[in-house]
């Protein structure tokens, strides 16, 4: 009788542990929590410009771009990290401002050097935001900053890799017209080259019109404003 019940509760033992561990492989891993970054939106009021200059005094904006801005920069200042860079290329701050519910997009530029401007593209539509800095940068051998045909070269940090050839519709949309906008003076930068650059550091020099910048068009409007 003794043997009995002991067989009865080894058997017992045993199914509660097989249905554990069927149990346990049915449990699906937990999912990372989405990002709350709906505190961004408040700054694109008064639209259209909405206001930049609050969005960079939120103590929230410089741990976010710390977090997600993590690729090494080399064309601006030596040793500065690229979330410090955005803020500077953002320190001039011009606008915030949504698209479809879903993007924002914060302008500025350089204190004391405004034609080297930035602007700083969030998709906040998915639990992972993609996060993309964009600078130009003048190149100092060909004309001054002031004078008609100036070259720049147009930087993109991704938080994420993107494909070169496949870039988000949304993003160019925004990149494309902010980048041959007329700066203060009327001039209009002439982007003559456009870097895009992974999280690891990883350059793709790509075309202008890869990223919807029509250079016939740019040059046109260059000499309507020359």
């Amino acid at each position: 009788m003794m043997r009995r019940t002991l067989e009865l509760a080894a058997a017992a033992l045993m199914l509660m542990t097989a249905l554990g561990a069927r149990a346990q492989l049915h449990l699906k891993p937990d999912k990372p929590q989405p990002e709350d970054l709906s505190w961004m939106w408040q700054y694109t009021q008064p639209a259209p410009k909405g206001n930049a200059s609050a969005l960079l005094k939120d103590s929230r904006f410089k741990p976010l771009l710390q977090q997600h801005l993590i690729a090494p920069q080399t064309f601006w200042s030596k040793g500065k990290s690229l979330s410090d860079t955005a803020l500077e290329y953002l320190a001039d701050p011009h606008t915030v401002m949504a698209d479809n519910n879903r993007y924002l997009t914060a302008t500025g530029c350089v204190v004391e050097l405004c034609p080297n401007r930035g602007l700083l593209w969030i998709d906040l539509g998915s639990p992972r935001p993609l996060i993309v800095f964009a600078a130009t940068n003048w190149i100092a051998e060909n004309k001054a900053t002031d004078q008609s045909g100036a070259n720049y070269t147009l930087w993109v940090f991704a938080s994420r890799a993107l494909d070169p050839a496949h870039l988000p519709q949304a993003l160019t949309r925004s990149i494309a017209p902010w980048a041959v906008e007329p700066i203060a003076d009327g001039t209009i930068e002439q982007i003559a080259n456009v870097i895009l650059v992974d999280p690891d550091g990883q350059p793709h020099p790509i075309q202008p019109a890869d990223i919807g910048i029509d250079q016939t068009k740019q040059q046109t409007e260059q000499k309507a404003h020359s």
